[in-house]
């Protein structure tokens, strides 16, 4: 096998071929310039990048940008590691980079930006990714999730919260918002460890949706248990938006659960009922979607009921 590639940087054409020695460990990142290259990547990052360098010799700040970039993608987790790829010469004709910025130098570009500098680098680029994604007639699902990060050492927000991975370990704690049949991450926070999976969840979600061109965009936004919360129901259907959200299994919930009497069966193993229920401050019922599975009669635990019941909430 034997073609040519373009540089994402500059005009050169780099072959990529098969050879009886190793060349280089990072060949797979051939695939991912090449993609970058049919985007236009290169022209987006230099027109969105804030930063502008002088010294006739510094390294350009879009290729210092793009070498962390690749050094994340091949799974660098600290600056010191992006130096891995600097003595990679073929990676650097694949790049188009005739001199691969050290660790420092990296971090020195980051400590240039300004709170306002990332935002409208971020907002930028982000505009650029949506225009690319393809419209639905359907529409898109929302996911709102969350996730925890520990740190190690003294980061601006770290703080001790729910960390099921490291109990007492001080950590972040993201939102996400993810267009579901994309795999595509619309928008995040980064949160102090100490947060709760819903906060600041409306004000988050207002910023997300600014993102999409409408909100025919979405045909339905989905979450968890953690976002069980009266606001965010309010505010979906304040916009006319569906929304599916895991109900959070208390006693009373149980309890309404396990008196519905009408069952629509979805196969042999899996039926649904429904009701509607007004929780406590909340200012309206809603509707109670319950799926009940039926357990096989070799994992039946004794005492247990031959139906498992799953709430949520819509």
């Amino acid at each position: 096998m034997q073609r040519e590639i373009s540089a994402i940087f500059g005009k050169k054409k780099v072959g990529l071929r098969e050879t009886s020695r190793s060349v280089t460990p990072f060949g797979g990142l051939s695939v991912f310039s090449e993609f970058l290259n049919r985007i236009g990547y290169r022209e987006q990052v230099s027109k969105q990048m804030p930063v502008s360098l002088n010294s006739p010799n510094a390294i350009d700040p879009s290729e210092t940008f793009t070498a962390f970039l690749m050094a994340v993608v091949v799974g660098a987790r600290r600056y010191a590691q992006t130096s891995l790829l600097r003595a990679d010469r073929t990676l650097h004709a694949l790049l188009g980079i005739e001199r691969f910025p050290t660790d420092g130098t990296i971090r020195n570009l980051f400590k240039r930006f300004t709170q306002g500098m990332v935002v409208r680098m971020y907002e930028g680029l982000w505009a650029w990714l949506v225009e690319r994604l393809p419209q639905r007639s359907e529409g898109y699902s929302l996911d709102l999730d969350s996730t925890v990060f520990e740190r190690y050492g003294e980061q601006e927000g770290v703080k001790k919260g729910y960390n099921p991975r490291k109990p007492g370990r001080g950590s972040h704690h993201p939102l996400l918002a993810v267009l579901g049949e994309a795999y595509f991450v619309l928008h995040g926070w980064l949160r102090s460890g100490n947060c709760s999976s819903s906060r600041g969840v409306v004000e988050f979600l207002k910023e997300a949706l600014v993102k999409l061109p409408g909100l025919d965009w979405i045909r339905v936004v989905r979450a968890d248990s953690g976002f069980f919360d009266q606001e965010l129901f309010g505010y979906l259907e304040t916009l006319g938006l569906r929304y599916i959200v895991v109900a959070r299994m208390t006693k009373w919930l149980k309890r309404e659960a396990a008196q519905v009497q009408e069952w629509r069966a979805l196969d042999e193993a899996y039926s649904v009922g429904e009701f509607r229920l007004q929780l406590f401050e909340w200012d309206r019922a809603r509707r109670f979607v319950v799926v009940r599975e039926r357990l096989r009669d070799e994992k039946r635990s004794p005492g247990r009921s031959p139906q498992d019941m799953l709430g949520s909430c819509s």
